[in-house]
C-alpha cells in the first residue's frame, strides 16, 4: 500500500469556531483521528464528535475537527458509512465530498465538514452515538489532461475555487 496522506486536529481555536456548541473545548478533547476497521478496509471511518439525532427529513453539518494531509496528486472522497445509508437512507447533501490535497492549507485549516440528511421514507429517526463512525472517506489517485495549466492557489473552504 502507498502511504500518501496523514489526519490530523484542527487546532481548538479553529474547531470552536466551527462547532457552534457551548462544550466545544470538551468536544474537541474527545475527537479520534479517522481509522480502518480492518486490514481489507478501504474506508477510514470517521466518528461523531457528540451525540447526533436526526429525524426523518432532518440535517445536521458536523464539524469532524479533522483535517487531512494529502500528497499531490491525490484526493480523499467521504461517503455516508454503508450501513447507516442502507437501514436509513443517511446520505452526504453533496453526495460525495471531495477533499483536495491543496484544502489543507485553506484559511480554515481545511477542517472537513460533513452535512447529512436522514432521508428515511419509513420516518426512522437515526441516532449516532459519540465516537460511532457515521462516516468514511477513501484515498484515490488521480490524472489530469496533458494540456492543464491551473496554477491558481486555493484560500478558502468549501465551493472557493469556482
Amino acid at each position: 500500500m502507498k502511504r500518501i496522506a496523514e489526519f490530523h486536529k484542527v487546532s481548538l481555536e479553529q474547531f470552536k469556531a466551527d462547532c457552534k456548541k457551548e462544550n466545544a473545548e470538551a468536544i474537541y478533547s474527545g475527537i479520534k483521528l479517522p481509522a480502518r476497521a480492518t486490514k481489507g478496509s478501504a474506508g477510514y471511518d470517521f466518528f461523531a464528535p457528540y451525540d447526533i439525532a436526526l429525524k426523518a427529513g432532518e440535517t445536521a453539518k458536523i464539524p469532524t475537527g479533522i483535517r487531512a494531509e494529502i500528497n499531490e496528486g491525490w484526493v480523499l472522497s467521504i461517503y455516508p458509512r454503508s450501513g447507516l445509508g442502507f437501514k436509513y437512507r443517511l446520505q452526504l447533501d453533496n453526495t460525495v465530498g471531495i477533499i483536495d490535497s491543496d484544502y489543507f492549507f485553506s484559511d480554515n485549516e481545511g477542517h472537513i465538514m460533513i452535512k447529512v440528511t436522514n432521508c428515511s421514507n419509513e420516518g426512522k429517526t437515526v441516532f449516532i452515538p459519540k465516537g460511532s463512525g457515521f462516516a468514511q472517506g477513501i484515498f484515490t489517485e488521480y490524472g489530469i489532461t496533458v494540456s492543464d495549466n491551473a496554477e491558481a492557489k486555493r484560500n478558502g473552504g468549501f465551493g472557493s475555487t469556482d
